[in-house]
Order: C-alpha cells, then structure tokens, then sequence
C-alpha cells in the first residue's frame, strides 16, 4: 500500500514538473510570437537578405536661361559581400584584381574581405569605364551598383552661390545645401537573398526598387552676366592686389532677381576641398601637430567657402549717402531748391571735429551738389535735419536692420546702434556712412529699392523648380516686402545720382551714351588708423529706367584705395557688358567723352599697329625710323581718354624706360587725368573734388623721372585768391 502511494506521489510529481516546464516553454513560444515576433522576424529578414541603396540622380541646377550649370552623371558603386568572396570565390584574385583597377591598396581590400561582415564598400563614384573592367572579371561576391557623381561644367564659375557636394551626394555649401532635400531624391534599393553565413543563395533573387531622381532648379544667375561680373572682378582683384578679396552683386531692382553674385577668389567646384592659395597649402603643411595642422585647414577652407557677398559685413561709406538723401527726400526735411550747405572743410559735432574729404571744404552748395561733391560736413547738417527718430526709422525700413531672407546660407544682418546710445555723434556720422555695418546684399538691395520707385523686393536666386521633363512644378514670384519711399522720391534721387557720375566723383563709371547713376564710396576699416580700406561703388543703368543694379566691394587693396578710382571703373566695364548684352541702346549722344584702354601693339608692324590704335579711337604718333613697333607710350592697359595720342616706337630710344612727371599743379581734374594718361602714369586722388577744383599738390613733384605705371597722387582743391 505505502509501495503503491509512493508511486503515485512519484506520478504526480512527474506530472506536475511535466506541466510547470511545458507551461513555461508554452509561455515562452508566446512571448517570442506575440511579444517579440516582430522583432524577430526583422531579424530573419535582415540575416536572410542583403539590402543595399541605390543612389538617386541628383536633380540639374540650371541659369535663368536654361543652361545647366550644376550636373549629374552616372558611376558605379563597387561592393563586396566578405563571406561570399570567401565561401564561393577567389579572395586572393579579387583582391589582386581590385586593387590594380581601382587604385587601392591590395591590404586594405584583403583586410574588407576578412571581416565578419555581410557587406563591405570598396570604392564609390567609379566611372563607367573602369566600372566596365571590373564588371567583366566576373568576381564572385563583388556588386556593381548605380551611383551618380556631381559635375560642375564650368570649374569655378559662381562657386560660391552653387555650392557643391559631398562624397555621398549630400549638398555642403550654397544652393547645393540649401535645396538638398529638393535636389537628391529619394534612393533606391536592391534587396538579394542570403545563407546564414552570409554567403548568396544558390538560386537568383533580387528585388530592385527604382530611386526617384530629384527635383531641377531653374535660378535667377543669368550665365552670361555672371561671366561678366568674375572676369571684371578677377581683374580688379589681381591689378589692386587685394588682401581680403572682392565681391560683386548685379540684381533686377524690379523683381529682386540676382542676376550675378560672386566672390574672388573662387574656388574649383569639382575639387573644393583643394585650397586656392598655393603658399598657404603648403605653410599647412609645415604645422607638425595633427590636430592643428587639421584646424588650419579646416579654417582655410571656410575662409574660401565664405560668400563675402552675403556673409560679410562692412562700414559702406559713402555709398550710404544716397540712403540719407532718400531720408532727407521722403520726410522733406530739405528743401532742394533753397537749402544751401556750407562746408569749410571741417565741421564740429560735440566734441569732435568731423574733416572733410577736402580739407579746403567745398563752400555753399545746393543739396545735389552736396551728393555729387560726397561732401561730409553737408551730409551731417543733412542728418541732423532729419533727426534721430526718422534716421532710426528708415534705416529699419530699408532693412538694414534684418537679414534680407535670400536663399543662401550663414547670412548675417549687419549692426547698428541701440536707439537709446544712437546720440548727435552717432548721428553725424551714420549720415555719411560710418558707424552702420551692412552686407552688400543688404546694400544693393535698398538701393535697388530706389532704382524700383521706392519699392523694397525680396532679392533671391531661385526662379522656377521643374520636374524631368522640363515641367514647371513652382514658379518663384518677385516679392514686394515694403515701399520705403515714394515714386517721386526714388525718381528725382535717380537723377541726381546721374549728376554725380557726369560732374561728382563718380565719374569713373560714366558710359558713353548711357544715362549711368551711381555713388562711390570708401571706408576706413576698423580700428581706425590701420591703413587698411574698402574701397566700392553702387550704380544703376540706365538711370532713368533702371533695368540692372550693380555693387563692386574691393577689400583691402594695396596702393590706391578710393571707390571713385578703383572701384567705380570695375562698375563701369561690369555694366557696359551688360547693358549691351541685354540689348539696351545708348540714347545719350551728347553726354562727355568716354575713357578707353590702350591696346598692346608692340612687334606690329606699323600698318597693323595704326590700325589696332584707330579701331580703339585713339590717336597715334610714329617715333623712329624702323618698320616694327618696339615700345609703345601709354603701355597696354593703360585708361585713357578717347582721342588720345598714342607715342609708337619703331627704335630704341636711350632712356625711353623712364618718364618725366608733368608739373600738374593748378591744372583741372580733367587735364589732369588726360596729361597722365598720355605719359603712361597712374593718378591717385587724395581727396574729394567738385567741377571748379585745381591740382594743389602732387607727389613726384613735376620734372622727376620715374618708371612708366609709377602712381602719381594729387591733391585737389579750389585755389586761394587775393580776397580769401
């Protein structure tokens, strides 16, 4: 009995573990199918399959025109599965193979195909005619994928507005950034069956999802503008030596379109991590820490990426003073017919005594002379009739106080003074362009907004976004953020910007036959006293129905540093080329003479010679009895004045290397430029000037003998009479 009990207790107890392990193994496979089926599945799916991406084709940035400027083209993407080269193909060949084709070391594909890992990238962006070659070794275990590699056509063309790519398409400065998502699409996938270990499956399967390419974008940047503007920019930044740079905008003031934006120096698109200065590349390379040594660089290359153009911020000048007439214009603070300004070269604002440009000052003049003389002291009279509250106010209203919103990146808003420290002094000399901080963006815009009736437009670069069939899927409107000023206001400033470009110190952008507006401008950077300028120029053509404005920024040049003189020519050429390419006819025939540059003829015969010189309106003499020009006076590139005589040399005359300086003292400004120009000189001017000053001093003094291109800086003022 007790036997029989004990083998019904063993039965139980049997049973019970029986139960207790089968409850638990049941609630276990309940857990994994219920609670984690999900994620194990995942799993399966991932051990039993490869997945690999596909790359879109990056969508076509294109100018206004429709001429692409940023392209993609088709590579290859070149992959191993590791444990397929191990289990089903040659390790040794394959790494062999790849290495000789693809320019990498046989180690370090060997090294790939030892991992413990089902998938390895060899190389990416592979063209397709190095792609063909490893695609007909047929090697087990190595793919061959679509992949597509950014091409810029033209090299360093608008470098810093398109922008460029990095190694996995991803868009890392300018358009190419700001519209990534627009542009790269959406990848593709290939998705193959594989064993446990990693290795294909013996039969074929692959499932191959289409990428979708991206978006195209149609911009404002007019090609052939653009090409204008960096030739005419890369030639002031070489001739001016210029330590921080150039940059240039040309925007449409009636939809805020930017039709041209560069930087010089530019950068190559297609190698941007390559820097443009030489000697700099190589002092990096000197630096012995690593981690400095990559700091440099990195800081390099961002000082190359940066758009000067939108990024930096500067003192404008002069250049501001058409702001302050508009003030002075809209809230009629000045009466233009009847308000004179006097100026005795020097003025006194609280404690300080605020010089003028000419220290002899430009006596009584009108408010429109008081723009075309670029007069400070008349300037500060002209702010304090506008008063801080209205200075303050369309300062902002002009928007010189936030950014302009323009599709580019690290955009800045400039500064000013907080309206409780914005005092008399500050007053004073905001009125004439010192103290406010601007970026030409902003600049050009608000002069734009004057060139537009008053109107201030959102500027941007982007005009249309198109699918690939060339439809239109958005159109970019002009957009009017505010009117500032009045048409009338906008109207009569135009005009008397054109004063200042025929009799003021613009007159270096003066296009014959062109009713031409602009303002000059130089700035003293901070601290002051460093000797180091900006010099810069803003116009608008024609000035009377304006269709382009142009800004020019020159950084820190060595030598002569005034807007009217280096700057103001550069507006000239850029908006020449312009006005003839968008067909614009001259319609001023009565305007002055225009200046022209002196074409090289040496090793011409005389005949081709006289015929180069009379096609450029010039004028020419023969020295010497030989048949073959062998120097030429003014040198090749000289400016000088339509008409003028230019000396050919057919023999070497002894001492003919060194020119007399004219004795220029008491001579006009206009004589002044012209005897220059004829002797092969160059002429800096210290100061401002109006139409009745004389040279009042100069250096050389006249009778040295100097090199042909030595730089003769005059002094202009008006001449002290008995009854001074």
């Amino acid at each position: 009995m007790n036997k029989s009990n004990g083998m019904k207790k063993r039965i139980v107890s049997t049973l019970l573990v029986v139960s207790v392990v089968f409850l638990v193994i049941a609630g276990r496979l309940g857990y994994l199918m219920l609670i984690k089926g999900e994620h194990y599945k995942k799993l399966a799916i991932e051990q039993q399959t490869r997945d690999r991406l596909i790359t879109s084709k990056r969508g076509t940035i294109y100018d206004r025109n429709g001429k692409p400027i940023a392209v993609s083209a088709s590579v290859e993407t070149i992959s191993i599965s590791p444990e397929t080269v191990r289990d089903q193909g040659d390790p040794e060949k394959t790494a062999t193979v790849l290495s000789q084709l693809l320019g990498i070391e046989k180690d370090v594909i060997m090294a790939k195909i030892e991992k413990k890992t089902s998938y390895e990238s060899i190389k990416k962006k592979v063209e397709k005619e190095i792609a063909d070659k490893v695609r007909e070794q047929k090697l087990v275990g190595v793919y061959l994928d679509e992949d597509t590699k950014r091409y810029y056509p033209y090299g360093d063309f608008a470098s810093h507005v398109i922008g460029f790519t990095g190694t996995d398409n991803q868009g890392l400065l300018g358009i190419e950034m700001i519209y990534d998502n627009i542009l790269k699409g959406n990848p593709g996938r290939i998705v193959s069956a594989r064993n446990a270990r990693g290795s294909e499956m013996p039969y074929k399967y692959d499932r191959y999802y289409n990428p979708v390419d991206g978006t195209n974008i149609v911009t404002t940047i007019d090609q052939t503008m653009q090409h204008f503007l960096e030739k005419n920019l890369e030639a002031a930044y070489i001739n001016n030596d210029l330590q921080k740079g150039a940059a240039g905008i040309i925007m449409n003031p009636k939809t805020g379109e930017i039709l041209a934006m560069a930087t010089k120096p530019a950068f190559d698109l297609n190698d941007p991590f390559t820097l443009n200065n030489t000697d700099l590349s190589e002092s990096l390379k000197n630096i012995e820490d690593d981690e400095e040594r990559q700091k440099a660089q990195s800081d390099a290359l961002n000082q190359m990426w940066r758009n000067k153009a939108v990024v930096d911020s500067y003192e404008p000048g002069s250049t501001f003073k058409i702001i302050t007439a508009a003030m002075a214009l809209e809230t009629n603070s000045v009466n233009v017919e009847s308000d004179k300004f006097n100026c005795g070269g020097v003025l006194r604002v609280g404690p300080h005594d605020i010089h003028c440009s000419n220290r002899l000052g430009h006596g009584v003049q009108s408010f429109q002379d008081a723009l075309k003389n670029s007069c400070n002291p008349a300037f500060i009279q002209i702010g304090q009739k506008i008063g801080k509250s209205n200075f303050y106010k369309y300062y902002r209203a002009f928007g010189f106080t936030e950014k302009t919103g323009i599709e580019m990146n690290g955009e800045t808003a400039g500064m000013f003074y907080p309206l409780d420290s914005f005092n008399e002094v500050e007053l004073a000399t905001a009125s004439f362009g010192q103290g406010p901080v601007v970026t030409p963006l902003q600049m050009i815009t608000a002069v734009s907004a004057i060139a537009n009736n008053g109107k201030l437009m959102q500027p941007h670069l982007i005009k249309q976004f198109l699918n690939d069939d060339g439809e239109i899927l958005e159109n970019i409107e002009p957009k009017v953020i505010r009117e500032v000023v009045s048409e009338d206001t906008a109207k009569r400033l135009c005009q008397m910007l054109e004063n200042v470009v025929e009799e003021g110190g613009g007159k270096r952008a003066f296009i014959k036959g062109y009713h031409i507006g602009g303002k000059t401008g130089t700035s003293e950077k901070i601290p002051r006293g460093n000797d180091k300028y900006i010099a810069s120029f803003v116009g608008v053509a024609p000035a009377n129905d304006p269709q382009i404005a142009c800004l020019i920024i020159l950084d820190e040049p060595t030598g002569d540093y005034y807007g009217g003189t280096i700057a103001a020519p550069v507006a000239r050429d850029v908006m020449q080329d312009c006005l003839r390419y968008l067909g614009i006819e001259p319609d001023d025939t009565d305007n002055q003479t225009v200046e022209v540059w002196v074409p090289g003829v040496i090793g011409s015969s005389i005949s081709d010679a006289a015929e180069i010189i009379t096609t450029s309106k010039l004028k020419y003499k023969i020295e010497g009895s030989g048949k073959v020009i062998v120097d030429q006076m003014p040198k090749e590139g000289v400016v000088v004045a339509e008409d003028a005589t230019i000396i050919l040399y057919t023999e070497e005359v002894e001492g003919s290397n060194l020119v007399t300086v004219p004795r220029l003292v008491g001579m006009p400004h206009k004589e002044v430029v012209d005897i220059l120009a004829t002797q092969a000189l160059k002429l800096n001017i210290k100061n401002s000037y109006d139409e009745n000053s004389v040279a009042i001093s100069q250096s050389p003094e006249g009778g040295s003998k100097v090199e042909p291109g030595t730089t003769v800086s005059v002094e202009f003022g008006i001449p002290q009479t008995d009854n001074d």
